[in-house]
């Protein structure tokens, strides 16, 4: 039997209103969020996409609540296989990596364990034939993480380098933003 936010995944379509609506339904029931995340990494749910869409705005407003589920999250990366789950989940994985380093006292404490998974995760979206959101995502999380792991910006360059001729404008003009800095 379908669960009430199940039932509400079903009805969730791309349009921006209809995804805010259902993130809006989750902010306000915060019981709900352990099953958007389970969703969002069950790969054969049919509406795991669905999930990770509105994950993506719930962790805008409330990106702390991740903080129980990062073991889980980070460690099931590797596992999304869904363009449509990806785009989002690289969103999050960034906003998550800034939080980290910002060091308030609302930001996100990741484990050695969750930064390697991310590294490993963001690497894995750059070189592999991925839609350019994702990969701009990447490229702005590794170049955070590559200002505490010294050897992420050669690695990030070499690649973006290589890989500057052959994508589309978006991908070239944050590439030249990000090399610009590490050069």
């Amino acid at each position: 039997m379908s669960s009430d936010l199940q039932k509400k995944l079903e009805y969730v379509s791309a349009y921006r209103e209809n995804r805010l609506k259902v993130a809006q339904e989750i902010l306000e029931n915060p019981a709900l969020f352990d099953e958007l995340v389970s969703i969002c990494f069950s790969p054969s749910d049919k509406n795991n996409h669905k999930a990770c869409w509105i994950l993506e705005f719930v962790s805008y407003e409330e990106l702390i609540w991740l903080q129980p589920h990062l073991d889980f999250f980070f460690s099931n990366l590797k596992n999304l296989k869904d363009e449509s789950a990806i785009r989002p989940i690289a969103k999050v994985t960034q906003l998550l990596v800034k939080s980290h380093y910002k060091k308030d006292e609302n930001c996100i404490i990741l484990s050695e364990g969750n930064l390697q998974d991310c590294i490993e995760a963001s690497f894995d979206w750059l070189i592999n034939d991925v839609k350019v959101a994702t990969k701009a995502y990447s490229i702005r999380t590794l170049y955070v993480l590559g200002n505490y792991y010294d050897w992420i910006h050669p690695e990030l360059k070499i690649i973006l380098d290589k890989d500057y001729g052959d994508h589309s404008a978006a991908y070239k003009a944050v590439a030249r933003e990000v090399l610009k800095k590490i050069k």
